[in-house]
């Protein structure tokens, strides 16, 4: 009787031992999964579109690239009142760990406290050009005369709701002395890139950010605005402040402004800024 007494209290603790082990081993594999699945968990980048090309392709080199974490994309504007503007989502509490945008508008931002100051990169210059639908013809644009003939002559005009619209819009137009004329046949398109309406017959001759018109297909970039009349737009990246992913938004930043990332910045239509 005390043999088996003790046969049983053996069984047990050889039970109890083993559902231990088994346990630890359980809890130890929920742990790296976790550990795992928290360093393959996606950055989310917000882009606004005079870096969008630059930052499709760049994106998918550091995806590519040993270590690399996945980037999940978003596009906005910098500014304006649309929904899917960088402030408004930032402001309606959209989770995001890196912003690309017009510096200024940026700049507002850090302001506010919706990003973090030391984590600014500056990436890029952007210049604006101008563009028709493919085959129409070609105004020339080299002097300060021959835009306000262009934006004269042109039955309707399309411009951004962004920085170089902005600019067309609140200073250009003005200073050309064509302010009433263009407003009259023109208008400037939220969200949408000036390219596509002009790729829709929608418009005869518009203007933006080289790097917006560059890759839609559809239309012909006649050329840059005139360095009198040209306004060159930064392009910056910064951390978002609620980030749950501090330390690698900060390793994705230092590899946008890295110096590798020139050549696909300037393929964009941008000016890459040396770091």
């Amino acid at each position: 009787m005390q043999a088996r007494s003790k046969s049983g209290q053996a069984a047990r603790s050889r039970y109890f031992r083993h559902a231990l082990v088994a346990l630890l081993a359980s809890g130890l594999a929920s742990t790296a999964g976790a550990a795992a699945g928290s360093g393959d968990a996606p950055l989310t980048v917000a882009s606004s579109g005079g870096f969008a090309e630059a930052f499709k392709t760049l994106s998918a080199r550091y995806e590519g690239q040993a270590g690399g974490q996945p980037v999940q994309r978003v596009f906005g504007p910098s500014m304006g009142d649309t929904a899917g503007a960088i402030p408004a989502r930032l402001q309606r509490g959209e989770a995001l760990d890196v912003v690309v945008m017009v510096e200024p508008a940026l700049d507002r931002l850090v302001a506010a406290g919706w990003l973090v100051p030391q984590s600014k990169r500056r990436l890029a210059l952007s210049r604006i050009a101008c563009a028709v639908p493919a085959g129409a013809p070609r105004p020339p644009l080299h002097t300060v005369a021959q835009v306000r003939q262009a934006l004269l002559q042109a039955p309707s005009v399309a411009w951004s709701d962004s920085a170089s619209g902005e600019y067309i819009q609140g200073e250009l137009l003005a200073r050309l002395g064509v302010e009433a004329e263009v407003k009259a046949k023109g208008r400037q398109i939220p969200a949408t890139p000036v390219g596509e309406i002009l790729a829709r017959h929608e418009a005869a001759f518009g203007c933006q950010q080289r790097s917006e018109l560059q890759p839609v297909a559809g239309i012909d970039i006649v050329g840059e605005l005139p360095d009198e009349l040209q306004r060159v737009t930064p392009y910056a990246a910064a951390r978002v402040a609620r980030s749950t992913h501090p330390d690698a938004a900060q390793r994705y930043l230092d590899f946008l402004a890295g110096p590798d990332s020139a050549p696909a910045i300037r393929a964009a239509g941008l000016e890459p800024v040396a770091p």
